[in-house]
């Protein structure tokens, strides 16, 4: 099984490469790793007795991730976090007894959730702001090209099709407008 991107009929067809590797159980994974790295870290400036070995120790099988033994222990203690503490702690033997130390499972399950998202939306915003200046330079060429305008899916009026591309246009600022309110708004 493929763990570095999210499989799903949907994000086969339709999803980026990129973005399937933003909800992939590696980016997932990783991101907890570093997540407990951080955590380390902190709790060392803030003078609990974690060492630097530790923290390197933790720093070298970041990305290395033994799904295998994860998969195992969750079939015992029936806890993804935990299981991936235990896994984590199977290759990093010094830093066993600090990882996930004093945090609860939110701690990298929300924190998690949220980076994934902000790093999606992201993708999306980019995504959007092609669109709009595309859209821009075709409603600009087009600016004096006639075309009969439509209301209610009947003819109306005669407009522009640089006109009517401005109407797209205006739809994706609003959109890019409620995703950047949104990515503000992550906490």
């Amino acid at each position: 099984m493929s763990t570095d991107r999210y499989v799903s009929p949907l994000s086969e067809r339709y999803a980026s490469r990129e973005m399937q590797y933003i909800f992939s159980p590696d980016k997932k994974f990783r991101t907890w790793r570093r997540l407990w790295i951080a955590l380390a870290e902190t709790e060392k400036e803030l003078g609990l007795p974690i060492t630097e070995e530790q923290i390197e120790e933790l720093k070298e099988h970041a990305d290395d991730i033994n799904y295998e033994v994860a998969k195992e222990r969750e079939k015992l203690v029936r806890h993804d976090v935990m299981s991936h503490v235990y896994a984590y702690g199977q290759q990093c033997p010094k830093a066993k007894g600090i990882i996930h130390l004093g945090a609860t499972s939110c701690y990298v399950g929300d924190n998690t959730d949220i980076i994934i998202m902000a790093e999606a939306l992201e993708i999306v915003r980019k995504k959007l702001v092609n669109v709009i200046a595309e859209l821009a330079k075709f409603a600009d060429e087009y600016k004096a090209l006639p075309t009969l305008a439509f209301t209610h899916f009947q003819p109306a009026q005669p407009t522009t099709v640089g006109k009517r591309a401005t109407l797209w246009m205006q739809e994706f600022m609003m959109d890019l407008e409620d995703l950047e309110y949104v990515k503000g708004s992550l906490k």
